[in-house]
């Protein structure tokens, strides 16, 4: 008996507990959704989503439904005649063209294969320029573009700057849907991100994502002076993404999709956009001008590492050193030497080498800069004015 009511006692106490328990966790008590709502704004004001009253995201739905309309589907192919010649200008394609004729194992005897490939593009002005990666055009001198409403038209490359992989194109035609940009300097790792694209010939395809890091460089444009300094994401991106959009939380423009890290050719985990940072003045240039009018600095550069500082006795382990001086170029004239860490251009810090190009990229030639340096553990600044080689 004594049990029983030991028992029936115990019951009544969790009965008590857990009502307490929910009348204090209950949504209506006025106290809990306050908190709830102030946590909310927070959450908002901090990483700029759209968050509901648990702090959670809502929905990428007005985001997706602002990008997808000003991203565009381009298909790109080489003419017989292209291909042809391109066969002519390079013999070693066919081992055997020298012996039989360059025409002589095409289908049928027929002509040589011609390349072909789609990829995204984003609308970048009203009036039809469209910026797309160079690699999704390089090889085509048959470009059709496919609007978010099916309209098809011919395209015309304006012009490309292959050591940051873009291209911009020009369709005919007006009122056309701009994305308003982000500011990519100010995105943070973390920040909700989506890939708005046609990979692998479907349409109009958003995926969501998060900023893995900034300032990424993979080393995928060979060239030395090439402008690698990438948003990575984990957002999916697959082949036919390329040169679409990467879009903050609000459907503002932060980047151009362009590469995958991947050792199947399909997405693997981490894929790769252009900052529109970059991407905007690269892209006035060459709309202005018909190619990207750059700024150089005039130095060759590494990366500053602990071994490196160690051994110079430097009291730091991020920045810029630079390796060699161009002859005559800007940096030499204002009085930079070999060994100078850069650490920072104007009110921008520099520490590495893709942050250095991606700063780079926003200056024009003509302009004047202010870079800090360290020299054998002393700060300097020198005023440099900048020049195209």
């Amino acid at each position: 008996m004594k049990q029983l009511i030991s028992l029936v006692f115990a019951g009544v106490i969790g009965s008590m507990m857990t009502l307490a328990g929910f009348q204090y966790l209950n949504p209506s008590s006025n106290s809990s959704q306050l908190d709830v709502q102030s946590y909310s704004k927070q959450v908002k004001h901090r990483f700029n989503v759209p968050v509901g009253n648990n702090g959670a995201p809502l929905s990428f739905a007005d985001a997706a439904e602002i990008a997808t309309p000003s991203v565009v589907h381009i298909k790109a192919a080489e003419s017989a005649d292209l291909a042809q010649q391109r066969r002519q200008q390079n013999p070693q394609m066919d081992p055997f063209g020298g012996f039989f004729g360059s025409d002589f194992f095409s289908p049928f005897g027929g002509q040589p294969r011609q390349k072909e490939g789609t990829g995204s593009g984003v609308i970048y002005s009203t009036d039809g320029y469209i910026v797309t990666n160079n690699h999704v055009v390089e090889f085509a001198d048959e470009v059709e573009v496919t609007l978010f409403d099916n309209r098809t038209y011919a395209a015309e490359v304006v012009g490309t700057y292959p050591k940051a992989d873009l291209a911009v194109l020009k369709i005919d035609a007006q009122n056309l849907p701009v994305l308003q940009k982000a500011n990519s300097d100010a995105a943070r790792v973390g920040e909700w991100v989506l890939a708005v694209g046609n990979p692998l010939e479907l349409n109009s395809t958003v995926t969501a994502g998060i900023i893995s890091a900034k300032a990424r460089n993979l080393d995928i444009i060979k060239d030395l002076d090439g402008i690698e300094s990438f948003i990575q994401t984990d957002a999916v991106v697959n082949p036919g993404n390329s040169g679409g959009a990467l879009v903050d939380a609000q459907g503002h423009l932060l980047g151009i999709n362009t590469a995958i890290k991947t050792q199947t050719g399909f997405y693997a985990g981490y894929s790769f956009a252009i900052p529109v940072n970059v991407m905007e003045g690269i892209v006035d240039d060459i709309i202005e001008f018909g190619d990207y009018k750059r700024a150089y600095l005039g130095v060759n550069i590494f990366n500053l590492d602990s071994d490196y500082a160690n051994e110079k006795g430097l009291d730091l382990t991020q920045g810029v050193v630079i390796d060699e001086l161009v002859n005559g170029g800007s940096a030499q004239y204002a009085g930079l030497l070999p060994g100078d860490v850069i650490v920072g251009i104007d009110n921008n810090e520099v520490r590495s080498a893709p942050e250095l190009q991606e700063i780079m990229s926003n200056v024009r030639v003509g302009e004047t800069i202010n870079v800090r340096v360290n020299r054998n553990g002393t700060y300097k600044e020198f005023s440099i004015y900048l020049k195209n080689t």
